[in-house]
Protein backbone atom coordinates (compact mmCIF):
# COMPACT_ATOMS: atom_id res chain seq x y z
CA UNK A 1 0.00 0.00 0.00
CA UNK A 2 0.93 3.53 -0.80
CA UNK A 3 1.33 6.48 1.61
CA UNK A 4 -0.16 10.10 0.62
CA UNK A 5 3.09 11.45 0.07
CA UNK A 6 4.63 8.12 -2.14
CA UNK A 7 1.65 9.22 -4.01
CA UNK A 8 2.20 12.95 -5.24
CA UNK A 9 0.14 14.33 -1.69
CA UNK A 10 1.24 17.99 -0.67
CA UNK A 11 0.64 20.55 1.41
CA UNK A 12 -1.90 22.27 -1.63
CA UNK A 13 -4.19 19.45 -1.63
CA UNK A 14 -4.42 19.06 2.20
CA UNK A 15 -5.69 22.36 2.54
CA UNK A 16 -8.77 21.58 0.02
CA UNK A 17 -9.80 19.14 2.73
CA UNK A 18 -12.23 19.44 5.68
CA UNK A 19 -11.54 18.69 9.11
CA UNK A 20 -14.01 15.97 9.45
CA UNK A 21 -13.95 14.68 5.42
CA UNK A 22 -14.89 11.13 5.40
CA UNK A 23 -13.82 10.47 1.71
CA UNK A 24 -10.94 8.97 0.63
CA UNK A 25 -8.14 10.71 -1.26
CA UNK A 26 -6.84 9.02 -3.98
CA UNK A 27 -4.44 9.98 -7.09
CA UNK A 28 -6.16 8.85 -10.48
CA UNK A 29 -3.61 6.38 -12.30
CA UNK A 30 -5.82 6.29 -15.79
CA UNK A 31 -8.82 7.12 -17.12
CA UNK A 32 -10.90 4.91 -19.50
CA UNK A 33 -14.28 5.60 -21.10
CA UNK A 34 -16.46 5.82 -18.46
CA UNK A 35 -13.94 4.42 -15.68
CA UNK A 36 -10.83 5.55 -13.78
CA UNK A 37 -8.12 3.35 -11.97
CA UNK A 38 -6.88 5.32 -8.92
CA UNK A 39 -4.82 4.94 -6.03
CA UNK A 40 -4.75 5.20 -2.68
CA UNK A 41 -3.94 4.55 0.87
CA UNK A 42 -5.72 1.29 1.12
CA UNK A 43 -4.73 0.05 -2.50
CA UNK A 44 -5.81 0.45 -5.93
CA UNK A 45 -9.25 0.43 -7.24
CA UNK A 46 -11.45 0.57 -10.83
CA UNK A 47 -13.67 3.30 -10.30
CA UNK A 48 -17.20 4.00 -12.67
CA UNK A 49 -18.12 7.59 -14.07
CA UNK A 50 -21.23 8.30 -14.13
CA UNK A 51 -23.98 11.47 -13.09
CA UNK A 52 -21.68 14.34 -11.79
CA UNK A 53 -18.58 12.75 -11.33
CA UNK A 54 -18.33 12.50 -15.48
CA UNK A 55 -18.93 15.56 -15.29
CA UNK A 56 -15.61 16.65 -13.29
CA UNK A 57 -13.00 16.35 -16.58
CA UNK A 58 -11.02 14.11 -14.55
CA UNK A 59 -7.26 13.18 -16.32
CA UNK A 60 -4.38 10.85 -15.35
CA UNK A 61 -2.56 12.61 -12.09
CA UNK A 62 -5.87 14.07 -10.79
CA UNK A 63 -6.50 13.64 -7.44
CA UNK A 64 -10.13 13.06 -6.66
CA UNK A 65 -11.93 12.47 -3.39
CA UNK A 66 -13.59 8.71 -3.30
CA UNK A 67 -16.99 7.36 -1.25
CA UNK A 68 -16.02 3.90 -0.18
CA UNK A 69 -19.15 2.75 0.28
CA UNK A 70 -19.48 3.01 -3.78
CA UNK A 71 -17.04 3.10 -4.75
CA UNK A 72 -17.45 6.32 -6.09
CA UNK A 73 -15.95 9.90 -7.08
CA UNK A 74 -17.45 12.89 -4.96
CA UNK A 75 -15.27 14.89 -5.62
CA UNK A 76 -12.26 16.43 -7.73
CA UNK A 77 -9.46 18.84 -5.67
CA UNK A 78 -7.97 21.56 -7.31
CA UNK A 79 -5.21 21.35 -9.51
CA UNK A 80 -2.03 23.05 -9.27
CA UNK A 81 -1.17 22.89 -12.91
CA UNK A 82 -2.34 20.63 -16.28
CA UNK A 83 -1.33 20.41 -19.22
CA UNK A 84 -3.87 20.97 -22.02
CA UNK A 85 -4.15 21.86 -26.02
CA UNK A 86 -6.79 22.38 -27.82
CA UNK A 87 -8.34 19.31 -29.34
CA UNK A 88 -8.63 18.48 -33.04
CA UNK A 89 -11.24 19.82 -35.15
CA UNK A 90 -12.60 23.12 -34.97
CA UNK A 91 -15.10 23.13 -31.76
CA UNK A 92 -12.95 25.24 -29.53
CA UNK A 93 -12.95 22.49 -27.35
CA UNK A 94 -9.60 21.92 -24.73
CA UNK A 95 -8.13 18.63 -24.01
CA UNK A 96 -6.80 17.99 -21.00
CA UNK A 97 -3.47 15.78 -20.95
CA UNK A 98 -2.09 15.47 -17.21
CA UNK A 99 -2.42 17.26 -14.46
CA UNK A 100 -0.41 17.97 -11.02
CA UNK A 101 3.06 17.19 -12.99
CA UNK A 102 6.24 18.56 -11.13
CA UNK A 103 8.63 17.57 -13.95
CA UNK A 104 8.61 17.48 -18.02
CA UNK A 105 11.39 15.71 -19.94
CA UNK A 106 10.90 17.25 -22.95
CA UNK A 107 11.88 14.33 -25.85
CA UNK A 108 13.18 15.33 -29.16
CA UNK A 109 15.89 13.24 -30.93
CA UNK A 110 19.34 13.37 -32.38
CA UNK A 111 18.17 12.80 -35.89
CA UNK A 112 16.03 15.22 -38.27
CA UNK A 113 12.64 14.92 -35.62
CA UNK A 114 15.26 17.84 -33.66
CA UNK A 115 13.21 21.25 -34.01
CA UNK A 116 13.44 24.06 -32.17
CA UNK A 117 10.29 25.25 -33.10
CA UNK A 118 8.63 22.25 -31.08
CA UNK A 119 10.81 22.55 -28.56
CA UNK A 120 9.96 26.42 -27.67
CA UNK A 121 6.26 25.20 -28.21
CA UNK A 122 6.74 22.42 -25.46
CA UNK A 123 8.47 24.83 -23.18
CA UNK A 124 5.44 27.35 -23.06
CA UNK A 125 3.05 24.32 -22.12
CA UNK A 126 5.78 23.24 -19.45
CA UNK A 127 5.82 26.39 -17.93
CA UNK A 128 1.98 27.13 -18.43
CA UNK A 129 1.62 24.19 -16.05
CA UNK A 130 3.73 24.64 -13.49
CA UNK A 131 5.97 21.72 -14.85
CA UNK A 132 10.07 21.94 -14.50
CA UNK A 133 10.93 21.03 -18.00
CA UNK A 134 14.57 19.01 -18.98
CA UNK A 135 14.82 18.66 -22.44
CA UNK A 136 16.00 14.76 -23.47
CA UNK A 137 18.08 14.33 -26.60
CA UNK A 138 17.88 10.23 -27.26
CA UNK A 139 19.50 8.22 -30.24
CA UNK A 140 22.77 10.11 -28.58
CA UNK A 141 24.18 6.88 -29.86
CA UNK A 142 23.56 7.34 -33.74
CA UNK A 143 25.48 9.97 -34.34
CA UNK A 144 29.09 11.10 -34.10
CA UNK A 145 29.08 14.11 -31.54
CA UNK A 146 25.53 15.85 -30.08
CA UNK A 147 27.03 19.06 -29.59
CA UNK A 148 24.99 20.73 -32.11
CA UNK A 149 22.02 19.37 -30.91
CA UNK A 150 22.73 20.35 -26.85
CA UNK A 151 23.70 23.88 -28.12
CA UNK A 152 20.53 24.52 -29.66
CA UNK A 153 18.47 23.30 -27.31
CA UNK A 154 20.43 24.81 -24.73
CA UNK A 155 20.01 28.20 -26.50
CA UNK A 156 16.22 28.08 -25.81
CA UNK A 157 16.62 29.34 -22.31
CA UNK A 158 18.02 30.55 -19.78
CA UNK A 159 19.50 28.04 -17.40
CA UNK A 160 17.40 25.13 -19.36
CA UNK A 161 18.84 21.81 -18.79
CA UNK A 162 19.42 19.44 -21.37
CA UNK A 163 20.56 15.62 -21.54
CA UNK A 164 21.68 13.69 -24.41
CA UNK A 165 21.57 9.96 -23.93
CA UNK A 166 20.78 6.43 -25.13
CA UNK A 167 17.03 5.87 -23.97
CA UNK A 168 18.21 2.23 -24.16
CA UNK A 169 20.80 2.39 -21.56
CA UNK A 170 20.19 2.09 -17.95
CA UNK A 171 23.13 3.95 -16.85
CA UNK A 172 23.05 6.81 -19.30
CA UNK A 173 19.33 6.99 -18.16
CA UNK A 174 20.72 7.53 -14.46
CA UNK A 175 21.15 10.90 -15.03
CA UNK A 176 17.17 11.15 -15.24
CA UNK A 177 17.15 9.91 -11.39
CA UNK A 178 16.71 13.46 -9.79
CA UNK A 179 13.65 13.81 -11.02
CA UNK A 180 12.28 10.53 -10.61
CA UNK A 181 12.52 10.12 -6.63
CA UNK A 182 9.50 9.04 -4.19
CA UNK A 183 6.84 11.48 -4.57
CA UNK A 184 7.54 13.15 -7.63
CA UNK A 185 5.04 12.87 -11.30
CA UNK A 186 7.03 13.56 -14.71
CA UNK A 187 5.24 13.30 -17.98
CA UNK A 188 6.78 12.77 -21.74
CA UNK A 189 5.91 14.73 -24.42
CA UNK A 190 7.46 14.43 -27.87
CA UNK A 191 6.45 13.48 -31.21
CA UNK A 192 6.12 9.98 -32.40
CA UNK A 193 9.46 7.89 -33.17
CA UNK A 194 11.59 9.97 -30.91
CA UNK A 195 12.02 6.98 -28.27
CA UNK A 196 9.24 7.96 -25.39
CA UNK A 197 7.98 4.54 -25.10
CA UNK A 198 11.88 3.00 -24.93
CA UNK A 199 12.79 5.77 -22.53
CA UNK A 200 9.65 4.71 -20.31
CA UNK A 201 11.08 0.69 -20.76
CA UNK A 202 14.26 2.04 -19.02
CA UNK A 203 13.30 4.40 -16.56
CA UNK A 204 10.62 1.93 -15.35
CA UNK A 205 12.05 -1.21 -16.25
CA UNK A 206 8.64 -2.26 -17.78
CA UNK A 207 8.15 -4.06 -21.10
CA UNK A 208 5.98 -1.89 -23.68
CA UNK A 209 5.68 -2.15 -27.19
CA UNK A 210 8.27 0.28 -29.53
CA UNK A 211 7.72 0.09 -33.26
CA UNK A 212 10.98 0.42 -35.32
CA UNK A 213 11.18 3.84 -36.84
CA UNK A 214 10.29 4.39 -40.52
CA UNK A 215 13.47 4.60 -42.68
CA UNK A 216 12.73 7.13 -45.24
CA UNK A 217 11.78 10.26 -43.25
CA UNK A 218 13.33 9.14 -39.14
CA UNK A 219 9.33 9.05 -37.75
CA UNK A 220 8.13 6.64 -35.73
CA UNK A 221 4.12 4.99 -35.56
CA UNK A 222 2.42 5.91 -32.41
CA UNK A 223 2.92 3.43 -29.75
CA UNK A 224 1.10 4.79 -26.95
CA UNK A 225 -2.70 5.64 -27.22
CA UNK A 226 -3.37 6.28 -24.10
CA UNK A 227 -2.45 8.03 -21.01
CA UNK A 228 -1.48 6.27 -17.65
CA UNK A 229 0.96 6.65 -14.64
CA UNK A 230 3.89 3.97 -14.27
CA UNK A 231 5.21 3.46 -11.12
CA UNK A 232 9.16 4.12 -11.19
CA UNK A 233 11.58 2.15 -9.47
CA UNK A 234 12.85 5.16 -7.25
CA UNK A 235 9.57 5.76 -5.93
CA UNK A 236 8.16 8.32 -8.52
CA UNK A 237 5.43 8.32 -11.01
CA UNK A 238 5.74 8.54 -14.82
CA UNK A 239 2.73 9.77 -16.96
CA UNK A 240 3.55 8.75 -20.31
CA UNK A 241 1.68 10.84 -23.28
CA UNK A 242 0.42 9.46 -26.90
CA UNK A 243 2.85 10.93 -29.64
CA UNK A 244 1.29 14.70 -30.44
CA UNK A 245 2.10 15.87 -33.97
CA UNK A 246 0.42 18.70 -33.33
CA UNK A 247 0.08 20.82 -30.85
CA UNK A 248 -1.95 23.39 -30.41
CA UNK A 249 -1.17 26.17 -27.56
CA UNK A 250 -4.12 27.39 -25.89
CA UNK A 251 -4.64 29.96 -23.30
CA UNK A 252 -0.89 29.66 -22.09
CA UNK A 253 -1.19 33.39 -20.13
CA UNK A 254 2.38 34.76 -19.81
CA UNK A 255 4.21 31.75 -20.51
CA UNK A 256 5.58 32.21 -23.64
CA UNK A 257 7.60 35.61 -22.55
CA UNK A 258 9.42 33.18 -19.96
CA UNK A 259 10.25 30.70 -22.94
CA UNK A 260 11.48 33.98 -25.04
CA UNK A 261 12.67 35.76 -22.20
CA UNK A 262 15.28 37.66 -24.60
CA UNK A 263 12.72 39.13 -26.77
CA UNK A 264 10.49 40.40 -23.63
CA UNK A 265 13.66 42.19 -22.43
CA UNK A 266 14.53 44.02 -25.58
CA UNK A 267 10.69 44.66 -26.20
CA UNK A 268 11.01 46.20 -22.36
CA UNK A 269 13.68 49.04 -23.71
CA UNK A 270 11.41 49.88 -27.03
CA UNK A 271 10.07 53.78 -27.13
CA UNK A 272 6.53 52.88 -27.78
CA UNK A 273 4.68 50.10 -24.88
CA UNK A 274 2.94 48.88 -27.65
CA UNK A 275 5.46 48.37 -30.28
CA UNK A 276 4.60 45.51 -33.21
CA UNK A 277 8.30 45.75 -33.64
CA UNK A 278 7.98 46.25 -37.41
CA UNK A 279 8.94 49.83 -38.50
CA UNK A 280 8.56 52.19 -35.14
CA UNK A 281 10.98 54.31 -34.58
CA UNK A 282 13.33 53.47 -31.27
CA UNK A 283 12.42 49.44 -31.51
CA UNK A 284 15.08 48.00 -29.35
CA UNK A 285 14.09 44.39 -31.16
CA UNK A 286 14.69 45.19 -34.50
CA UNK A 287 17.70 47.26 -33.16
CA UNK A 288 19.12 43.81 -31.92
CA UNK A 289 18.40 41.91 -35.53
CA UNK A 290 20.36 44.72 -37.05
CA UNK A 291 23.58 44.04 -34.86
CA UNK A 292 23.40 40.42 -34.86
CA UNK A 293 22.43 39.93 -31.01
CA UNK A 294 18.80 38.41 -31.68
CA UNK A 295 18.08 36.08 -34.26
CA UNK A 296 15.21 37.21 -36.61
CA UNK A 297 13.62 33.50 -36.89
CA UNK A 298 13.22 33.42 -33.28
CA UNK A 299 11.52 36.73 -33.54
CA UNK A 300 9.10 35.32 -36.02
CA UNK A 301 9.00 31.61 -34.32
CA UNK A 302 7.65 33.96 -31.12
CA UNK A 303 5.19 35.75 -33.43
CA UNK A 304 3.73 33.17 -34.86
CA UNK A 305 3.18 31.16 -31.22
CA UNK A 306 1.35 34.27 -29.85
CA UNK A 307 -0.73 34.30 -32.85
CA UNK A 308 -2.17 30.70 -32.66
CA UNK A 309 -2.65 30.87 -28.20
CA UNK A 310 -4.61 34.72 -29.12
CA UNK A 311 -6.47 33.11 -31.94
CA UNK A 312 -7.66 29.35 -30.17
CA UNK A 313 -7.88 31.17 -27.40
CA UNK A 314 -10.39 33.78 -28.43
CA UNK A 315 -11.96 30.80 -30.06
CA UNK A 316 -12.28 28.79 -26.87
CA UNK A 317 -14.13 32.34 -25.15
CA UNK A 318 -16.28 32.72 -28.02
CA UNK A 319 -17.27 28.96 -27.23
CA UNK A 320 -18.32 29.79 -23.86
CA UNK A 321 -19.87 32.79 -24.67
CA UNK A 322 -22.36 31.16 -27.03
CA UNK A 323 -23.24 28.42 -24.36
CA UNK A 324 -23.76 30.58 -22.23
CA UNK A 325 -26.14 32.72 -24.37
CA UNK A 326 -28.29 29.53 -25.33
CA UNK A 327 -27.88 28.51 -21.80
CA UNK A 328 -30.23 31.51 -20.51
CA UNK A 329 -32.14 31.62 -23.54
CA UNK A 330 -33.23 28.11 -23.02
CA UNK A 331 -33.95 28.80 -19.56
CA UNK A 332 -36.36 31.96 -20.50
CA UNK A 333 -37.74 29.47 -23.13
CA UNK A 334 -38.67 26.87 -20.05
CA UNK A 335 -39.93 29.58 -18.15
CA UNK A 336 -42.13 31.23 -20.19
CA UNK A 337 -43.29 27.55 -21.20
CA UNK A 338 -44.14 26.71 -17.35
CA UNK A 339 -46.16 29.66 -16.81
CA UNK A 340 -47.71 29.04 -19.73
CA UNK A 341 -49.01 25.97 -18.24
CA UNK A 342 -49.68 27.68 -15.24
CA UNK A 343 -52.34 29.64 -16.68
Amino acid sequence: MDSLQSLGWRPFFQSQLAIDCEWLPARVLAVHRGRIDVAHVDGQATIALSGKSAELKITVGDWVLVDPAGPQVRARLERFGAFQRKAAGTAGEVQLIAANVDNLFIVTSANRDFNVARLERYLAIAHDAGAFPIIVITKADTVETVEEFVSQATRLSPGILVEALDARDPQAVEVLRPWCETGQSVALLGSSGVGKSTLVNTLARAVQETKTVREDDQRGRHTTTSRSMHRLPHGGWLIDTPGMRELQLVDIGDSLNRVFGDIADFASDCRFADCSHEAEPGCAVRAAIETGVLDPDRLRRYRKLQSEDRRNTETIAERRSREKYFGKLYKSVLSSKRQEKGD
